[in-house]
């Protein structure tokens, strides 16, 4: 269950175009300008091509993993302070639902949000085992009132909101798996909010991966605070900054500091078998042309451990 995020220009199918051409099996895609409050509706020129081609990749079932994954809008605060700022990001993840729905998208990766009170110095170290002070617990009761409220409004959708993963940069929520956990739990309709666990957000979050040993034991944190049952999507992407620096700056597979380790741990664990595995790392090609996602996809591929024989 190796993708990438995969360009929409041109037209949203020319992602899952690409997708084949790079023989992936999955994909994560934009379904608008991602920088953009306003968007044209989908044209049903656009819907047709898209299902179509679902279809004809097989990517269509609505049982069996999923095969794509939608991010939302950059701009979308679901905590913010700011009432106005906060239903007109309500109103645009609205948008981005009903367009998941339409195009038969199951995975919405969303950021949670940011509470936009007090910052904290750019080198003050993120305290993943303390509790939420109270400009950020303040964010994280509006990120669960927030889609309470979206999911009232849209009863009975399928879409699922991929809470993700964050670096702790600035004001930003869901640093510490504890924090994600929270949102579940108070969320009302918890069944329609899943994670989305970046491994370059963790690892500078301050979460150690670098050694089979300690990313085990990550992994085995995250299962008994989110629960690895509610993990829906992976980006696997390498950190440049350093553990715990708290910068968000994608490398390529082996070029940063996540440790190989923490990408094996993740492509050998059986539960996640069925898991959309993403790429955020650069684009282009390298010296002898190959695109950057094959040569990234190919070293994941490597990581993987042939099963035991016998019993």
């Amino acid at each position: 269950m190796f993708g990438s995020h995969l360009s929409i220009a041109g037209g949203l199918v020319n992602a899952l175009n690409e997708a084949e051409t790079l023989n992936m099996d999955c994909v994560q895609v934009f379904t608008k300008n991602q920088r953009q409050w306003k968007a044209a509706p989908l044209s049903d020129e656009a819907r047709t091509q898209w299902l179509a081609k679902l279809k004809a990749l097989g990517w269509h079932k609505t049982r069996g993993p999923a095969r794509v994954v939608s991010h939302n809008s950059y701009l979308i605060n679901l905590a913010s302070p700011d009432r106005a700022l906060r239903e007109k990001s309500i109103a645009l993840q609205r948008e981005e639902v009903e367009r998941c729905e339409t195009l038969k998208i199951r995975l919405l990766v969303s950021h949670p949000g940011a509470h936009m009170g007090k910052p904290r110095a750019r080198d003050d170290v993120n305290d993943l085992e303390a509790k939420p002070n109270k400009d950020e617990l303040a964010g994280l009761k509006r990120i669960t009132k927030s889609l309470d409220q979206l999911h009232k409004d849209l009863p009975g959708y399928a879409t699922i909101t991929c809470l993700e993963t964050t670096v702790g940069a600035g004001t930003t929520l869901g640093y510490s798996f504890h924090q994600l956990a929270y949102l579940r739990e108070h969320i009302q309709e918890a069944d329609r909010v899943g994670y989305c666990f970046d491994t370059c957000h963790v690892t500078a979050a301050g979460y150690d991966m670098t050694t089979r040993a300690k990313a085990a034991a990550v992994l085995g944190q995250w299962d008994e605070i989110c629960g690895h049952a509610n993990l829906c999507v992976f980006h696997l992407n390498d950190s440049v900054g350093e553990l715990g620096s708290r910068k968000d700056r994608h490398a390529h597979i082996g070029h940063g500091t996540c440790g190989l380790a923490c990408f094996g741990a993740i492509v050998n664990h059986r539960g996640f078998a069925g898991v959309p595995k993403v790429l955020e790392t650069p684009k282009d090609r390298d010296e002898k042309g190959v695109p950057w996602d094959v040569r990234n996809i190919r070293r994941l591929k490597r990581l993987v451990r042939a099963p035991k024989s016998g019993r």
